[in-house]
């Protein structure tokens, strides 16, 4: 009798804990718990002779051929310095790492899977992002899907702005707005 009663007691309370349609696990923070204002610093391989020997990012396959003028298929890899400001010479905050693939045939797109590896006396760790960049939008979200260290399975997003796109130097610079909302 003492068990059916401890079953009927478990079934009840757990089922309180299990989230219905509309509610979620974790409870939807209004504001950040950390927030960091980075900015991303690129030097294209393929400038206008291919004479960039200080090239942070690289292509390693070509687009498609037959499948339009948006590079569908091209992929990059890159090893970025980020800093916390605008001068690309400044001490780096963090190295972001990964790759950029072309991904959509009816407009410039790229899918992002960027590592920032933080190795500073103000953090330590690295935080993932993996998500859509939509060439034509002022400013593009990406998730934050995890991270180690100072960022240990942190998730947010950071929200891109391109600062500077200078084809004759062969240099972009991306402003990150990183807003974490799961922080530990």
């Amino acid at each position: 009798m003492a068990s059916i009663f401890f079953l009927v007691f478990l079934l009840v309370f757990s089922e309180s804990a299990v989230p219905t349609a509309g509610e979620s696990l974790i409870k939807r923070n209004a504001k950040p718990c950390q927030r960091l204002m980075l900015h991303l610093h690129d030097i294209f391989q393929e400038g206008i002779n291919n004479t960039f020997p200080n090239a942070t990012s690289a292509s390693v396959t070509e687009g498609v051929p037959g499948f339009g003028p948006f590079l569908f298929g091209k992929l990059y890899v890159f090893d970025n310095p980020v800093t916390g400001d605008e001068n690309m010479n400044s001490p780096p905050a963090a190295r972001a790492r990964g790759f950029y693939l072309y991904d959509r045939k009816d407009t410039p797109n790229t899918l992002f899977l960027i590592t920032l590896s933080f190795n500073s006396s103000e953090y330590k760790g690295t935080m993932t992002m993996l998500g859509n960049n939509e060439h034509g939008a002022e400013t593009r979200d990406i998730p934050i899907v995890g991270g180690t260290g100072d960022f240990f399975m942190a998730r947010g997003i950071a929200t891109l702005e391109t600062e500077v796109l200078d084809f004759v130097k062969s240099y972009f610079r991306v402003r990150m707005d990183i807003k974490l909302y799961e922080c530990y």
